[in-house]
């Protein structure tokens, strides 16, 4: 998976997801080349939770069947 920042650059390649304990942990690089190792707390994820609106919900629910639109990358 890879996030992408508001210049359409790559800034983030994401390799794995996994469990640890009750937190997520989150494995890639920055930039394309640093190693980094992310974790996000229950508590984190429930704040996050509250940043979301109920267009938010539909579309994070939909995305997979969505196409990238023309221009961007895939």
């Amino acid at each position: 998976m890879r996030i992408y920042d508001g210049q359409n650059k790559e800034l983030m390649t994401v390799r794995k997801l996994e469990r640890d304990g009750n937190d997520l942990v989150i494995t890639g690089k920055i930039f394309g080349a640093m190693p980094m190792k992310a974790r996000l707390k229950p508590e984190e994820a429930r704040a996050a939770l509250k940043l979301l609106t109920p267009a938010t919900i539909w579309f994070l629910l939909t995305i997979l069947f969505r196409s990238s639109a023309k221009g961007e990358r895939a």
